[in-house]
Parts: structure tokens; C-alpha cells; sequence
């Protein structure tokens, strides 16, 4: 079983390259309307770059286009219940409710659409750091240091996916060691292919993985034989 996540992107102030950043936080928070377990639903980002890379992300979100899923012009669609709007849509209130800055989206339309939405100044215990909101929602927390960003990352019950953004290989390295993550991927986002295992820690599964050859194991059975043979 893969139980989703309330995956981590952090972000250090050593990127070269906010541009490309900022497209690939847009593209893991809100590909599937945010309906995806491994979705980049939690920015972590140093206090040093975060104004600058939310109006990065500010312009690439306003490429994604939301309406009707058949039109090919249109890159997000319709929540996929009814009963799942209302839930993505009580988070929105709650922002509102508790004086959160919605620096992008934070709207609804004909009852089944919501905008991509960003939401900052979001702490670790708040609902919107801390559930998993399955929808286009990405709540922004700012960091000073790696400790900080790596605390905040695993602040968790889950453990899915993660991603870290740095120019520093020693970043780079301990970001990937260190954040409790069954999928943690280094200046980029994805799940791997069918070569590579796919689960989580924590209550993000049971243990097991998804494809690769570690999958076998979820279909088989072991059988402890002991013989006297004297």
C-alpha cells in the first residue's frame, strides 16, 4: 500500500537558476490539479531567495491555464468529486481564516475548479504544513539554515517524496541522506521509472516498493523449513 505524503521542496540560496526552479515547483505541486501523493505540496525555501522565487513561480503558474480538461489549451481541470472540492476548498478558507498571505490564486469557479493557489508565511503545525490536501495548494515556509530546512522537511507523519534545490554538492548530498524519503530527487522532480523502487516511510506505506525488482517481494511468501534428518 502507498498511503500519500506531504512532500518537502527545499530550496537553498545557492541555485543558479531560479527560472528553472520555479518551473519545476509549478509542474510538482500542480500537475493532476495537485491530485498526486508525491505532489511538491510544501515549499521549503531560504529566507535569502524566497521573494524572488515566488515571483518566478507567480509567472510560470499563470501559464497554467484552468478550465475544461478537454480543451487541449487547458493544463488543469475539475477537482475529481464534488465532496473533493469542498474539502480543497475548506483549506482555502482556513488561509483566509488565519491571515496567511495568498500570494497567487486562492479562488474557486462553477463549483468543481480551484486556481493553482499559493499561500505564505505557512508554519510547521499548521494544517496546511501539516495535512495532506490532495489539490493545488502550495503553502511556502522560509528557512535560515540547512538544520532548519532539513527539520522542517521531516516534519512530517509521512515520508513519499522530496526534493532539494542547491548548487552545492555537499548540500546536495545531505539534503538527499538526511530528509526521510522514500523518493528524494536533487535539482529536478519526478518518480523514477519502472527501473527504480517507488514507496515511502512513516505512514506513507507499509514498508514495501512499488516497481523494480524490491517489488518482488510484495508478491511473495517466505516458509521457514527445519529438519531433523538424523
Amino acid at each position: 500500500l502507498e498511503l500519500g505524503g506531504k512532500n518537502p521542496a527545499v530550496v537553498m540560496n545557492d541555485v543558479e537558476d531560479l527560472d528553472e526552479v520555479a518551473q519545476y515547483l509549478v509542474a510538482g505541486a500542480f500537475w493532476n490539479m495537485g491530485e498526486n501523493c508525491s505532489a511538491s505540496s510544501r515549499l521549503i525555501v531560504h529566507s535569502d531567495v524566497k521573494d524572488k522565487l515566488l515571483e518566478r513561480i507567480k509567472v510560470h503558474v499563470r501559464d497554467w491555464q484552468l478550465g475544461d480538461p478537454l480543451d487541449p489549451a487547458n493544463r488543469l481541470g475539475a477537482m475529481v468529486s464534488k465532496a473533493h472540492f469542498e474539502k480543497v476548498r475548506s483549506y482555502l478558507e482556513h488561509a483566509v481564516e488565519a491571515q496567511l498571505k495568498v500570494v497567487e490564486g486562492g479562488n474557486t469557479r462553477d463549483g468543481v475548479f480551484i486556481e493553482p493557489t499559493i499561500v505564505d508565511g505557512v508554519n510547521a503545525g499548521d494544517k496546511l504544513f501539516v495535512e495532506e490536501i490532495f489539490g493545488p495548494v502550495l503553502s511556502v515556509t522560509t528557512f535560515n539554515t540547512i538544520d532548519e530546512a532539513i527539520a522542517l522537511a521531516n516534519d512530517t507523519v509521512y515520508g513519499l517524496a522530496a526534493s532539494a534545490y542547491t548548487s552545492n554538492l555537499r548540500n546536495a548530498i545531505r539534503l538527499s541522506r538526511e530528509i526521510r524519503a522514500g523518493i528524494v530527487t536533487v535539482n529536478c522532480f519526478g518518480e523514477g521509472d519502472a527501473s527504480t523502487p517507488f514507496g515511502g516511510y512513516g505512514e506513507s506505506g507499509f514498508g514495501g516498493r512499488d516497481k523494480s525488482q524490491w517489488a518482488h517481494d510484495q508478491y511473495t511468501e517466505l516458509k521457514t523449513i527445519w529438519i531433523n534428518a538424523q
